[in-house]
């Protein structure tokens, strides 16, 4: 048997949902049919690509080896059959700009300069909590780019089958209500909010290990923990109940202000993936520039931010 591009979306799907059944579900096939046409693809390659057992499935070796493949050229196929249609079908040849992106400052103007430079671009953009479902989605096809950030040096997901970017090395402020004792300090110490509640959104944040870290060095470990949505979260904040992390981009947002800490004990990284098998590797250069310039708009509209880089070179966004 001759291995097909159905084959590989077939390893593919039986990879991501982690069971044969989940598998055939999603791909609207029945549960037998597909362990039949599994064993065949098994048999052409030579050897079991899955690890089966009551928890799932998992991918051996040899597994590894052929979604390393699929993840090529299965988005590069996508491509071209997608190129091929709007060129039959007489439609622009222009870009497309598939971005991912969790919470942060930068999307929105990557996709005003991504526009305004390429008015015949198709650009589509897509959020998720997760940084690691962004970089699975890229490494699919699914996604041309990852917008995310990473806490201190910690290393981004997929890291080795993704090519990064480094946009922008951020400190972290603490949000508070205007009507916190400590407001109007030009600088506070994270140890001065040893006693407070805390807010904080659900993702890939710096509210895990990195702050209980932090903390620890400040000499406390943090107190009542709200985990909830961005609404909430700003609304804990602005009537007193809690103090959250923030991106040092945030922009002033009324009844609320955010403190740079003393030391900048949290950094937030902003970075930017692509597989560089794919022709986005083509376009990164150009919307690594976009994402600096974005965020560098941000900065200039945050004026605690802005007086905090006059102090602290090494900071913001990279060159």
């Amino acid at each position: 048997m001759d291995l097909e591009l159905r084959h590989l979306r077939i390893v593919r799907m039986v990879a991501e949902t982690g069971s044969v059944t989940k598998a055939a579900s999603a791909l609207g096939l029945a549960q037998p049919a597909l362990t039949a046409q599994l064993k065949r693809i098994e048999r052409a390659l030579g050897g079991t690509l899955f690890e089966r057992d009551h928890t799932g499935s998992r991918p051996t070796a040899l597994g590894e080896l052929v979604l390393a493949r699929a993840q090529v050229l299965l988005p590069a196929v996508q491509q071209l059959q997608e190129e091929a249609a709007r060129l039959a079908n007489g439609e622009p040849d222009g870009r497309r700009y598939r971005i991912g992106a969790a919470n942060g400052p930068i999307l929105g103007g990557l996709v005003d300069r991504l526009a305004a430079a390429e008015p015949g671009a198709v650009i589509t953009t897509a959020t998720s909590w997760s940084t690691g479902e962004l970089a699975t989605k890229v490494m699919l096809g699914r996604l041309d780019f990852a917008l995310i950030g990473v806490c201190g040096d910690s290393r981004p997901p997929g890291d080795e089958a993704l090519s990064w970017a480094m946009v922008a090395n951020d400190p972290v402020f603490v949000l508070v209500a205007d009507s916190h004792p400590l407001a109007g300090e030009r600088e506070v110490e994270l140890g001065d909010f040893a006693r407070e509640q805390w807010a904080v959104t659900p993702g890939d944040g710096c509210f895990g290990e990195c702050f209980a870290v932090a903390a620890s060095r400040s000499g406390f470990a943090p107190s009542a923990i709200y985990e909830t949505d961005v609404a909430t979260c700003v609304h804990l904040v602005r009537v007193g109940r809690a103090v959250a992390l923030c991106q040092a981009t945030f922009r002033r947002s009324e009844g609320m202000v955010a403190l740079p800490v003393r030391g900048a004990p949290l950094r937030w990284r902003q970075l930017l993936g692509w597989h560089p098998e794919t022709t986005a590797a083509q376009s990164a250069p150009a919307v690594v520039s976009h994402a600096k310039f974005s965020h560098l708009d941000a900065v200039r509209q945050s004026a605690p931010y802005s007086n905090w880089l006059a102090r602290n070179p090494g900071y913001g966004t990279m060159p």
